[in-house]
């Protein structure tokens, strides 16, 4: 009992009297690891799917597109219950902490496994509504059969790795993601080209990195290395802790889900234009978020400090966090955007060498790199709203970039401009979204004064 008193006493001490800087420092650099090795294995799985042809290609952004809205799912459960726990550990309740941590994961569980049978039940259907072509879809369906498989596991494995970002445990949560991705790598060499299963092979070995990456985070809340435990006692048995954890995830769940449906549209759009421009656009999506996960880490590196500083009333400190992530997001966006815009074409080909794929790869992925520069602004208004339970105003930042401005503008230029239009919808969603957030902006920076 001592040493828990003591590991909650120091870990109050560093969340709010380190320096802004050093802790965001600490925070984030897991959890940008984390993601770009995660982001770095799907490029490599890409490139050794392209190997296959350019309708196996086109599958994996297909099968992509359907896990960006399992961890839609897991991000709902794992920030919502993350950012009520964080703020509760700041005001020092720690059996209410623990409440929304065990609840929280149990959640995530649940949901992937019921959305797991429902895509079994509906799998055809369900891959042309992601975008698949004819001859596509075989391939999809083959990749997707063993991502539902392991659902319910990855998504409880990414609520999990939230959790222990939200205490401030962030290296642990990164143990967990790179070993698995570190699995999914050499068991894509062995399984695909070794047994030479093909697209088959690429599902199997994602599926049981899932379940390893399940079992070693799992391990961090039983063994005693975090504040919170995970167990089924202490479960929540009232359906208001269940909806405040929905409802404080939902801003994440949104985001994560319009990404998909994003995602979905744009692999529409472009079928019409065959496999090669579903292959482009499939392979620009993978290369331009490797620079938004940079960006993605320090806002989510911020997001515990703002939480937990916000729950012990220490709000100058919110503040701070909040312009420091921002500098940080909008310098590492721009470093890394400058070489992969003037490298196009030789980042594309990496993944798919095909002359057609290449040319209709360059400008999309040239014109992300301008558009992505405008997103800091608004991801850092998203989540500060979120991590200090602005939950309706959280929310209607999350339906902006990918969503309310992004819908109606892919529509419009893909009627105007063709496949040009659906090279542009994105990068410049993204610049009307900064548009609105400078205002929302000017909100949550009043809220925190409050």
């Amino acid at each position: 009992m001592e040493e828990e008193c003591e590991l909650q006493r120091k870990q109050y001490e560093r969340m709010t009297t380190e320096p802004i800087g050093k802790l965001l420092f600490t925070l984030s650099v897991p959890t940008i690891i984390s993601m770009m090795v995660t982001n770095l294995y799907n490029l490599v799985d890409t490139a050794f799917v392209g190997t296959l042809g350019t309708s196996e290609s086109g599958a994996t952004g297909i099968v992509f597109g359907y896990m960006a809205i399992l961890q839609a799912v897991a991000f709902m459960c794992g920030q919502g219950a993350g950012s009520i726990m964080s703020r509760k550990l700041g005001a020092r309740e720690l059996e209410e902490a623990t409440k929304y941590s065990s609840t929280g994961f149990f959640l995530s569980f649940v949901l992937g496994l019921i959305m797991a049978v429902l895509s079994f039940v509906f799998m055809k259907p369900l891959l042309y509504l992601l975008g698949s072509t004819e001859t596509i879809a075989p391939y999809a369906g083959t990749y997707i059969f063993y991502i539902l498989l392991s659902a319910p596991f990855f998504t409880s494995s990414l609520t999990m790795n939230n959790l222990l970002r939200y205490e401030g445990k962030a290296k642990l949560g990164t143990i967990g993601l790179m070993i698995g991705a570190g699995i999914n790598m050499i068991g894509d060499l062995i399984l695909m080209f070794g047994f030479k299963l093909g697209i088959a092979g690429a599902g199997i070995s994602t599926a049981v990195s899932q379940v390893i990456s399940f079992f070693i985070l799992l391990t961090m809340f039983l063994c005693g290395k975090t504040q919170t435990k995970i167990s089924v006692k202490y479960v929540a048995r009232d359906l208001k802790t269940v909806w405040n954890i929905m409802a404080t995830g939902f801003p994440s769940l949104l985001r994560q889900a319009l990404n998909s449906v994003a995602a979905m549209l744009l692999n529409r759009a472009a079928g019409v234009y065959g496999d090669e421009a579903v292959a482009a656009i499939s392979i620009v999506s993978r290369i331009s978020f490797f620079p938004m996960a940079v960006a993605i880490g320090i806002g989510q590196g911020f997001q515990p400090i703002s939480s937990f500083n916000f729950g012990a009333k220490k709000k100058s400190r919110v503040k701070k966090a909040f312009w420091s992530a921002f500098v940080g997001e909008e310098c590492v966006l721009v470093l890394i955007s400058i070489p992969i815009y003037i490298f196009a074409g030789t980042f594309v080909q990496q993944l798919r060498d095909d002359p057609v794929v290449i040319e209709l790869g360059i400008r999309a992925l040239r014109l992300m790199c301008i558009g992505q520069l405008f997103v800091p602004l608004t991801m850092m208004v998203e989540m500060g709203f979120q991590s200090i339970g602005e939950k309706l105003l959280a929310s209607f930042g999350s339906c902006l970039r990918s969503g309310l401005l992004f819908i109606p503008t892919l529509r419009i230029l893909k009627q105007i401009r063709g496949f040009s239009g659906v090279q542009e919808a994105q990068p410049l969603s993204f610049v009307f979204t900064f548009v609105v957030c400078v205002f929302l902006c000017k909100i949550y920076l009043k809220r925190i004064r409050e």
